[in-house]
């Protein structure tokens, strides 16, 4: 006779004032359930798209099919070479120009998730819909955050962008409108305030006299207000009502908030600035993706590892140069060194997050398994600006969708957008086409 105790999919553990959610257990199945009749685990996506291009010497395998040898800035991956598909071929012909255009730096950030070619001024912005944020309009229902937009600040001050692009088209990737793009949280402490609220870390006895301090000022108003309402005329009482509706109104919102920030335990400190050091930053902001994930705060996010055409420093890594104009190298064997070194530097930061998921797990996969994490640019030389054979690596299965384990080599000049269309598709999202796309990008699934 089985008589193990079904739990909820929502159980809390509460005490001390505070209610924490546990993540996926197996006690929230029925011990007799089938693997058909278990909860499906959603589909998550994610872009972490890095600038400036990719040393593609040093990307690029000499073979097709089954990894073996794993070139210098993919080695990182080394241990997780079963876990993400490595796709050649893919082009943004979008970020190619017509005329002056925006600057190839510009069109290739603008377009990436857009596949659409912004115009030629700087200031008339257009670039389209992104397809993150179509996917997010659906699935985003189901989330508290239908998508996240999310960077990394370099030295780079606020306006301060080069001759020939626009701030807009450089610091974005995600757009909702061909006229707004969404901005990205950039400070890691704004990004935990969002996720988790301003109360996030706090003790329990300093979130219990923060509320107390906030239901007394309501009260004070709400009661003042009801003292005065005897000597007021009918037309002020109706003024008087309103208003305290609108105080009801955010007495509801803020225990709104109190249950939905304590329900999740974000398992770290709040941060405190943006730090120094970039390997740092990019764990923190990382790290709060997959609390997001997991918590299923949201399903999608972009991530842009600091901005296009950025000439940001690591000297951590003895690299005091800018890295945009590393990048214009001139086949100067030095300098392309220097580019490599930051590019595995990069995807050194990567791995790490790529474990972090692959360790998280759900029933019987990992939030990898059921994730599909782009790792990209949308140029691959950057000495020559060049927007085809784009660097394109997709690690996770898309929930046993995808054969992992694999370099796919498609026919030059195949659109970027097919490989978004076949993403749309795994997301639930079906449509004909996007952008430039012609059809689904064959090669990943298992079938």
């Amino acid at each position: 006779m089985i008589t193990r105790k079904v739990l909820p999919r929502r159980t809390f553990l509460r005490g001390a004032g505070a209610a924490i959610a546990l993540p996926f257990l197996d006690s929230m199945v029925p011990a007799m359930a089938k693997a058909a009749s278990m909860p499906e685990k959603p589909v998550r996506m994610a872009f972490v798209y890095v600038p400036n291009g990719i040393d593609m010497r040093n990307w690029n395998p000499s073979y097709e099919g089954s990894f073996q040898e794993l070139p210098r800035i993919l080695k990182p991956l080394e241990p997780y070479k079963q876990d993400f598909n490595l796709l050649g071929n893919l082009t943004h012909n979008a970020g190619r120009a017509l005329l002056d255009g925006a600057g190839d730096h510009g069109r290739c950030c603008a377009s990436y998730l857009t596949g659409i070619q912004p115009r030629k001024t700087m200031v008339d912005i257009k670039a389209g819909v992104s397809f993150d944020q179509i996917v997010a309009n659906k699935v985003g229902v189901k989330t508290r955050f239908k998508s996240l937009e999310i960077g990394m600040e370099d030295s780079r001050q606020a306006g301060d962008c080069d001759s020939g692009y626009s701030c807009a088209y450089t610091n974005n990737l995600a757009w909702r409108s061909e006229t707004q793009p969404l901005p990205p949280i950039l400070n890691p402490r704004a990004l935990f305030e969002r996720l988790f609220g301003e109360d996030a870390g706090l003790s329990p006895e300093a979130r219990k006299r923060r509320n107390l301090f906030r239901r007394s000022v309501l009260d004070l108003v709400s009661s003042d207000a009801r003292s005065l309402s005897a000597d007021l005329g009918p037309t002020d009482q109706r003024k008087l009502d309103e208003y305290l509706s609108s105080v009801r109104e955010i007495e509801l919102q803020i225990e709104r908030a109190e249950k939905d920030n304590q329900q999740i335990n974000p398992g770290m400190e709040k941060p405190y600035g943006v730090p120094a050091d970039f390997a740092d930053h990019f764990k923190l902001m990382t790290n709060m993706i997959t609390v997001a994930f997991q918590a299923d705060l949201t399903r999608v996010v972009t991530f842009l590892v600091t901005h296009e055409g950025t000439s940001r420093a690591y000297r951590e890594i003895g690299i005091p140069d800018g890295h945009h104009p590393l990048t214009h190298h001139r086949n100067q064997l030095p300098l392309m060194e220097k580019v490599a070194q930051i590019n595995t530097y990069h995807m050194v930061q990567f791995a790490g997050w790529v474990e972090k998921l692959k360790s998280s797990k759900e029933g019987d996969a990992s939030l990898l398994d059921n994730s599909m994490i782009v790792y990209g640019a949308g140029l691959s030389d950057g000495n020559r600006h060049l927007h085809e054979d784009l660097p394109t690596l997709v690690a996770g299965k898309a929930r046993n969708h995808f054969k992992t384990g694999r370099r796919i080599v498609y026919r030059r000049e195949t659109p970027m957008c097919n490989l978004f269309l076949t993403m749309m598709d795994r997301m639930g999202v079906h449509t004909e086409e996007f952008g430039d796309s012609t059809g689904l990008l064959e090669g990943l699934d298992l079938a």
